[in-house]
């Protein structure tokens, strides 16, 4: 999914590689605009801050269930590797994204900007990025549905995991309690399919925000901790006591 989509907004891109400084003009620009700043910085700030804790989950604390899994002899290494993260989902392919529809400038994203500029409601950005990829590439829509249904179904898969361990640690680990947590999951999943799109949205981001605040919390009182794992990590490195664990050996450590 990501390299298909990826592929696509470089395609783009490099197709109107001239424009690429001007849309970075326009881009900035258009983010320090005194319009924007006086009309509501803050509910700008807010609606970014939503959508960037929908995008990446950075500060959630949804990845450490993932990370918590991988077999390795330094947790901070595996810090490291999760900190790539946001930035290849949040700067890379956010900014393709941004780059390719500024580029396109497709009269469906003039005509929407418009909407915005005039207090109107904010365009669903599936529709808008597909408009866009249509004025150079008149199939992308299709390429844009499969990425679209892999992203939804791995989406389901992450988070069904994510969430069957946190009901495993909260009500135990048995055959029974996670038969359970399947059907309660699965009849979410088509409630999610049945209600408004905005609905969703509201609602997962907050309870988006309740994991931040309880995730912070506790990196807060955790960080003493992982300063010192953090220095430890980098005087091994350093001095040599610590050397790359070899991959067949990661998997039986």
């Amino acid at each position: 999914m990501a390299f298909l989509y990826l592929a696509t907004c470089l395609l783009v891109i490099v197709g109107n590689i001239v424009n690429v400084p001007a849309a970075f003009g326009e881009i900035v620009s258009g983010a320090f605009a005194p319009e924007g700043v006086a009309g509501g910085a803050l509910g700008v700030l807010i609606i970014g801050f939503q959508r960037a804790a929908f995008s990446n989950e950075a500060g959630v604390g949804s990845a450490p269930i993932a990370h918590a899994a991988v077999k390795t002899k330094h947790p901070v290494s595996e810090g490291f590797v999760a900190l790539l993260e946001p930035f290849i989902d949040t700067v890379i392919i956010c900014t393709l994204t941004a780059l390719t529809i500024v580029i396109a400038d497709a009269p469906y994203y003039a005509e929407q900007r418009e909407v915005v500029a005039g207090g109107g409601p904010t365009p669903d950005g599936v529709v808008v990025t597909s408009r866009a990829f249509e004025t150079f590439l008149p199939q992308f829509p299709v390429l844009l549905a499969v990425a679209v249904a892999l992203f939804a179904f791995s989406t389901l898969i992450t988070w069904s995991y994510y969430t069957m361990k946190a009901w495993t640690e909260l009500f135990g680990r048995s055959p029974r309690s996670e038969a359970v947590f399947k059907v309660v999951f699965c009849l979410f999943t088509v409630l999610g399919c049945v209600i408004t799109f905005t609905s969703v949205i509201d609602f997962a981001d907050a309870m988006l925000f309740v994991c931040a605040i309880v995730n912070l919390l506790a990196c807060y009182i955790l960080l003493p901790k992982v300063r010192d794992e953090l220095r430890s990590f980098r005087e091994g490195r350093r001095n040599g006591t610590i050397q790359e664990v070899p991959v067949d050996e990661r998997s039986t450590t």
